[in-house]
This record gives structure tokens, C-alpha cells and sequence, in this order.
């Protein structure tokens, strides 16, 4: 099996500055509030994205991990991103222009079973055209069910995105489904499993778009990381 002992150096540069100073200077990005949230438009290829450039946060996972409640659970916007009872339903590279200063990027589903050898292709190339191609991707925030222990077909994914030098972070989906105790061990079943193949691990979230879980935390993390990228730009 492929070996990531070696984090890519963008992943490096996320695990140092962003990932310690949220630990380190606990609120200092407190008070990161989504007081608009836009959709700017839809693509299937890197040219068809809205024009006006801006950080650009996209959220993938499998077609079932709760993507789409998850987001309209962070913007507080019910109807923001579509939900269905059918998983797969996102088709398209989604740009939801958030405080007009960044983006919230809605992705895909990967490892969709219920489609077409030819369907699941064109995603394919949806989704790795977008996250191998946009300058302006800042992070793409993985989502996994907390469910249930990690899938080769997500391991898979951070793989590739480990080849890529995408920096990614983990969104453990509908944590309330499990009690504390149970939650808490599977979290660290997983973790330890990516641990097997990678040196450290990148910035981990527990989510709920029921109760709310983790918002304040991811929010924060955003916040955080359009702080630092603001000051490089400064210098």
C-alpha cells in the first residue's frame, strides 16, 4: 500500500502556521460570523467559475456523509445547498460567495455506486479538474461519517490528494449519532488509521448539522487561516 511518510509541503505549511496558532491563540479568530452567504454560480470546469477571484474553502466527501446539511448548517441558510433523500444529487462545482470576501465551494460526491461507468467519469473529471486546477483553493475540507470506520475509498481520496500537495483538513460528519464514549473511540480508530500512512495528521473537526456540532471550530479555522493569508499578503 502507497506510504505518505512525507507530507507535501503546502499540507507542512498548514499543519505549522494555521493548525498551532488556532491551539495556541484560542480566540484569537473568535467572533467569525457568516453574515452573507450568495450563490455566484456553477461550473464543470475551471474556466466557467465566477470571474471575481477570492479564497476559495471547498467541502467534498462521499455522496452520503451529510455534505449539503453541513453547509447550510455552517451558513445558517436551510435551502442554501441541495438536500436529498437520494445521495449523489450534486453534480456541479457550487461557489457560494460568503461576506463577499471568500468562497464556500460545494463539490461533487466521490464513490458513488448507484451511477453509470460514464457518469461516475465525468464527476471524476469534475472534481479533479477543480481541486487540481483553481488558484484560488485554499483548503478543501474532506468530509467522513463518524459512523463508521474510515473507507479505502476515502483513504484512496487523501492519497491522491497527498500526490496533488492539496492541503486538505477532516470534517467527521453526524456526531451525534453516537454517544460521547463511542464517538471518541471512533474518531481515534480513524485517526489512528491514516496515521498508518501518514506522518501527521492535518487539522481534524467532529460535526453535527443537527445540533450543530463543530460550526463555531470550522468557522474559526476559516477565519483563522483568511487572517494569515491576509498578513502574507501584507509583507
Amino acid at each position: 500500500m502507497q506510504e505518505f511518510r512525507t507530507l507535501s509541503k503546502i499540507l507542512q505549511f498548514i499543519l505549522r502556521i494555521f493548525a498551532p496558532r488556532q491551539q495556541q491563540d484560542e480566540g484569537a479568530a473568535k467572533g467569525m460570523k457568516i453574515t452573507e452567504a450568495l450563490f455566484a454560480g456553477s461550473s464543470t470546469t475551471i474556466s466557467e467559475r465566477p470571474k471575481q477571484a477570492f479564497p476559495e474553502f471547498a467541502f467534498i466527501g462521499r455522496s452520503n456523509v451529510g455534505k449539503s446539511s453541513l453547509i447550510n448548517m455552517l451558513c445558517q441558510r436551510k435551502g442554501l445547498a441541495l438536500t436529498s433523500s437520494k445521495p449523489g444529487k450534486t453534480r456541479l462545482v457550487n461557489h457560494f460567495l460568503i461576506n463577499r470576501n471568500w468562497y464556500l465551494v460545494d463539490l461533487p460526491g466521490y464513490g458513488y455506486a448507484r451511477m453509470s461507468e460514464a457518469g461516475k467519469k465525468k464527476l471524476r473529471q469534475v472534481i479533479r479538474n477543480y481541486i487540481n486546477l483553481s488558484p484560488d483553493l485554499v483548503m478543501l475540507f474532506v468530509l467522513i461519517d463518524a459512523r463508521h470506520d474510515i473507507g479505502q475509498v476515502d483513504m484512496d481520496f487523501l492519497f491522491e490528494l497527498g500526490e496533488g500537495q492539496i492541503p486538505f483538513a477532516i470534517i467527521f460528519t453526524k456526531g451525534d449519532k453516537l454517544g460521547p464514549t463511542v464517538l471518541s473511540a471512533q474518531i481515534e480508530k480513524d485517526k489512528a488509521a491514516i496515521l498508518e500512512h501518514w506522518e501527521s495528521l492535518p487539522p481534524v473537526f467532529v460535526s453535527s448539522a443537527e445540533t450543530g456540532m463543530g460550526r463555531e471550530e470550522i468557522l474559526n479555522y476559516i477565519g483563522q487561516v483568511l487572517k494569515t493569508l491576509q498578513e502574507e499578503n501584507k509583507q
